[in-house]
């Protein structure tokens, strides 16, 4: 049975199933959801709680499933916790899920969950997984996206009594507090809760968030990339100086901008020799947001505009591998400065596009020199 994580409080109070299996790569709704199920159920009765971390593919599950199977003196419920940070239980441990699952049902005396990362379709697919789900409650615990972060924030604030104050000024705040703390939850969560010992119930002006909240984002290539063709040039500004602060491979960044173009280049191309749009994106396996942002700026995009990007990206492959080329800067990340305005200028919503903010007040040529 699977449940959305946002439902899970109500779940809980209709009463508890035998078995969970929570999976995310968000460490603090992961652990929140986990805690919510642990409460529920020592407020059921289930005093005792042991942890088996799965290392390895030479883990002995037989202590487990020896758990899962027996009380100890002291404790007439418990709950088995099972965490396999890689996601994969090894070749002993898909069947020894699968047992566990089976006799879930009918050992009222233990609560087992089963804690895991993200996982990918053909993980979804597999027995073991089909039977944690066929056999008990699978909650996928998807991460905060940035365009919903400041609503999260707002909600947490109002969970300890505070807000911020309505109007144009209020949203100001909010995203202000997100750019601080995007991708970094957990940090997100501490700086809320430090609001709280800061200052009183109540409104919270800008001045008081601006000088409390930390600048504690953290940035990876792929939101840099859903930045780029979300034509965002004041975050992708912040994630390319977020990404040098924090040593990403130069070499890594050029590869995400680069296949971003060379996939446009393909899909454009295909609609050229007739394919429908929807057809060339699932061919160059293009979903999701990224699917969403291609269908709104391909349209937009001519043939010598993807040329010239293309072009543009060679040259800087070479530059981040240290050669020099006319008429770009010698430094990488200079580069791909430049080669990352240049893609985002292109994909900026027509009223960002004609205004064509810079910074630093310049215009990256797309043009090869």
């Amino acid at each position: 049975m699977q449940l959305a994580a946002a439902q899970l409080s109500q779940h809980l109070q209709k009463g508890l199933r035998s078995l969970y299996t929570l999976h995310g790569d968000e460490p603090l709704l992961i652990q929140e959801a986990a805690d919510a199920i642990r409460a529920a159920a020592r407020a059921q009765g289930y005093t005792e709680r042991t942890v088996h971390t799965v290392a390895g593919a030479h883990f002995d599950w037989s202590d487990v499933l020896a758990a899962g199977g027996s009380l100890s003196l002291f404790a007439d419920r418990q709950i088995v916790e099972i965490r396999i940070p890689s996601g994969k239980p090894g070749k002993d441990g898909g069947p020894a899920l699968q047992q566990l699952a089976q006799s879930a049902a009918g050992n009222e005396g233990t609560l087992t969950l089963v804690l895991l990362p993200r996982l990918d379709k053909a993980t979804r697919s597999s027995a073991w997984f089909g039977a944690l789900d066929s056999h008990g409650v699978t909650i996928q615990v998807d991460p905060v996206e940035r365009q919903a972060l400041a609503q999260w924030i707002a909600q947490r604030l109002a969970l300890q009594s505070q807000r911020v104050m309505g109007g144009e000024e209020g949203q100001l705040t909010l995203q202000f507090f997100a750019d601080r703390v995007e991708g970094n939850l957990l940090a997100a969560h501490q700086e809320i809760q430090k609001l709280a010992l800061l200052y009183p119930a109540g409104e919270l002006s800008f001045e008081q968030v601006e000088s409390a909240v930390l600048n504690v984002a953290r940035y990876d290539v792929f939101k840099l990339s859903e930045a780029v063709l979300a034509g965002q040039a004041a975050r992708v500004q912040r994630m390319l100086d977020g990404l040098r602060a924090e040593g990403e491979a130069e070499v890594l960044v050029h590869y995400t901008l680069a296949e971003d173009i060379r996939a446009l280049k393909r899909v454009k191309d295909a609609m050229a020799a007739g394919r429908p749009l929807p057809m060339a994106l699932r061919e160059q396996r293009v979903w999701g947001l990224k699917e969403r942002l291609f269908e709104r700026v391909l349209p937009r995009l001519t043939p010598t505009t993807l040329d010239n990007l293309l072009h543009a990206a060679h040259l800087v492959d070479g530059i981040v591998k240290g050669l020099k080329v006319p008429d770009w800067p010698s430094d990488g990340w200079q580069a791909l400065h430049r080669l990352a305005f240049a893609l985002c200028r292109e994909c900026a919503p027509v009223a960002a596009a004609e205004r064509r903010p810079q910074p630093g007040g310049a215009a990256p040529s797309m043009s090869p020199p």
